[in-house]
């Protein structure tokens, strides 16, 4: 909202400074302060709220005995964290743009199922919550929009063009011969505002463009035949790629590229871009899902989860922004992702959002997040890392949630064929998930806290660290 009314003030006016707010890093900036204020400025109130209508959380008798005094501490302030995502972004970011759109929904989606399942746990006194298969109803559900949307829309179809997002030009031989210059910006098409990446009107029809050159507007005007000016429009802004989306960049490997298409070979029996689609919807089911279950289940002792997922989404924060930009994305070899750099201004809104948070989740809790906050981060993280093609790369950007998640299952998986052998479950930690297991060989929980975020931060470091390692 603030976004626009800055870019209207700045084509309107020209007002000094104004042009700023066409940055990403500059509304990225802003997107995190406000969020930060926001969750400190609300956070307070919705706690007091929650006290008051009694909304304490449920302890699991079977859980660490000292966590039996925190019983009755406000939950769901996973709202206090939505709103500081959601707000912000609304004011600083594109929200025309794909990516930040498909994002809102998602973080909303898995918000309001988690906060189903709080409020059945919290006000029904059902322990249980929302019974399973109505979360994997709406983790599926919320898969299939994602997946379905990014392999029609055009905003994720990627392509080949000679303009960034801002509307500069990095020209070619046949751009050069019809008058564009390096770092050209690009302000008008036949006479009307220029907004990326679309251009209003089929190539052919284009007949002038003008461009602010060295500060000056300069026109540069197109012969009459057709073909030369569908040449250049296909030139400046690129084809649209439907097998765009279903491709990803595989981790450690220069110059290779995993295609879902070509999955176990398959595509000599199934029609390529039918078998890519259909892999690449079950991977984003999959992966939100999983995501989505894992910072669950790491939501289990005060800000921890809260913590880490503000350490995976800036870092999942910087690749949006890197892959958006064709000249970095050119120089560390990554797919350059039209339009993802605004994906920069939501993650910083996520990482405000779950700082903020911490202001009153780190130990002793006054809030805990509950499955409100927890579903919906989990589904952002995927969802962002989907969109920046970098879901190969979670077990390492999401380790602790991946460490978190495995131990239960092990610990499950063990327990069942230890009983079923020797008729006595055994089991492999003192208790599932990981961060019990800790707490039971008597570590004390912000210890436990503090470094699972150090182990987090060499994660995303060494997940930046393969882009070299390829």
């Amino acid at each position: 909202m603030l976004y626009y009314l800055s870019e209207w003030l700045n084509q309107h006016y020209d007002l000094p400074g104004f042009g700023v707010f066409r940055y990403f890093s500059f509304r990225a900036i802003l997107s995190i302060v406000f969020s930060l204020i926001i969750s400190l400025l609300i956070g307070k109130k919705i706690i007091q709220i929650l006290r008051s209508k009694l909304a304490g959380e449920v302890i699991r008798k079977e859980g660490p005995e000292s966590h039996q005094a925190k019983a009755g501490t406000p939950t769901m302030g996973g709202i206090i964290i939505i709103s500081a995502v959601v707000i912000p972004t609304l004011l600083w970011a594109d929200i025309k743009n794909g990516y930040v759109w498909l994002l809102l929904i998602s973080t909303l989606w898995m918000g309001i199922i988690g906060f189903v399942d709080d409020y059945i746990k919290v006000f029904k006194r059902d322990k249980r919550g929302l019974k399973g298969r109505f979360k994997v109803i709406g983790q599926i559900g919320l898969g299939l929009i994602v997946g379905l949307t990014m392999l029609n829309h055009p905003d994720f179809m990627g392509s080949r063009s000679h303009i960034s997002q801002l509307g500069i030009v990095s020209t070619n031989e046949l751009l050069s011969i019809h008058g564009f210059l390096p770092n050209d910006q690009l302000v008008q098409v036949n006479g009307k505002a220029f907004q990326y990446p679309d251009t209003g009107e089929p190539y052919e029809n284009i007949s002038s463009y003008l461009v602010k050159r060295e500060g000056k507007a300069e026109p540069v005007f197109l012969p009459i035949e057709e073909s030369a000016r569908k040449q250049v429009g296909k030139e400046l802004f690129g084809p649209r790629e439907k097998s765009f989306i279903y491709t990803t960049d595989f981790p450690f490997f220069k110059k290779y590229v995993f295609d879902y298409s070509r999955f176990l070979y398959l595509d000599r029996f199934i029609n390529s871009e039918m078998l890519g689609r259909i892999v690449y919807l079950l991977v984003v089911i999959l992966i939100i899902t999983s995501v989505s279950n894992a910072v669950n289940i790491t939501d289990g002792i005060d800000g921890l989860a809260a913590g880490t997922s503000a350490i995976v989404a800036a870092g999942l924060g910087i690749f949006a922004y890197i892959s958006g930009n064709s000249i970095f994305a050119n120089y560390l070899n990554i797919t350059y992702i039209p339009l993802s750099a605004e994906i920069t201004v939501y993650a910083s809104a996520l990482v405000g959002g779950c700082l903020g948070f911490l202001w009153y989740n780190s130990f002793k809790a006054e809030v805990f997040m509950g499955d409100t906050g927890s579903l919906a981060l989990g589904s952002a993280i995927g969802v962002i890392a989907l969109m920046v093609k970098k879901e190969l790369l979670l077990p390492i950007f999401c380790g602790i949630f991946f460490a978190e998640a495995l131990s239960v299952i092990l610990q499950v998986s063990y327990f069942k064929y230890t009983k079923k052998k020797y008729g006595e479950g055994k089991r492999i930690f003192k208790m599932s998930p990981l961060h019990h297991h800790y707490e039971l060989k008597g570590l004390h929980e912000a210890k436990i806290v503090i470094r699972f975020f150090i182990v987090q931060i060499i994660l995303v470091l060494l997940a930046f660290a393969t882009l070299k390692l390829r």
